[in-house]
């Protein structure tokens, strides 16, 4: 619902620092979409992020994903479910389009706990591959974590690790630290 919001915490695994901490504010439910406003501490700008009704990112001001980007749900959730996906990612600044494909699969039930509580959750592996689009040669490799809590109706920690060339790029995780329903 408008108002629900969600506090996360963005660190970086090599390092072990905190990179930067994001409020998610849900500004619009519609048929078809969840808009959030997106507001780092410290920065004074918002971003904003149009995800469908089962978290895929379809926009975030500055990359679009047709139909989506993949790294959503597919309810109803259980043990085992698999699924596939496949995108077209364009920045129209930047001038830039990949292809992206992946898998997602339901690898089991955890109880998770952050500084924002104790959470029943359903862990989710998703690998994908985004091809640059003119020179498929440029491939990035991204595993993806989520541990979705569906009394949040959100996920309460994800983790990413990205590689390109076979080189590790990219280790990080967010992390809810707080959270609130309307």
């Amino acid at each position: 619902m408008p108002g629900d919001h969600w506090t996360y915490e963005t660190r970086d695994e090599i390092t072990g620092d905190v990179k930067a901490t994001a409020t998610n504010i849900v500004t619009e439910v519609t048929a078809a979409a969840i808009s959030l406003r997106v507001s780092i501490l410290g920065n004074p700008n918002s971003g904003y992020i149009t995800y469908d009704r089962s978290w895929n990112v379809t926009d975030n001001g500055i990359w679009k994903y047709a139909p989506n980007d993949g790294t959503g749900l597919r309810l109803p959730l259980a043990v085992g479910k698999k699924w596939t996906f496949q995108s077209s990612d364009s920045n129209s600044t930047q001038g830039v389009n990949f292809k992206r494909s992946g898998t997602s699969k339901v690898t089991g039930q955890e109880s998770i706990t952050t500084s924002a509580g104790t959470f029943d959750t359903f862990k989710i592996e998703t690998s994908y591959s985004i091809r640059n689009a003119n020179d498929p040669t440029k491939k990035f490799d991204v595993t993806l974590l989520t541990w979705y809590a569906p009394a949040i109706n959100h996920w309460v920690k994800r983790v990413s690790t990205s590689r390109s060339a076979g080189h590790l790029r990219d280790n990080s995780s967010v992390e809810l630290v707080e959270y609130g329903r309307k």
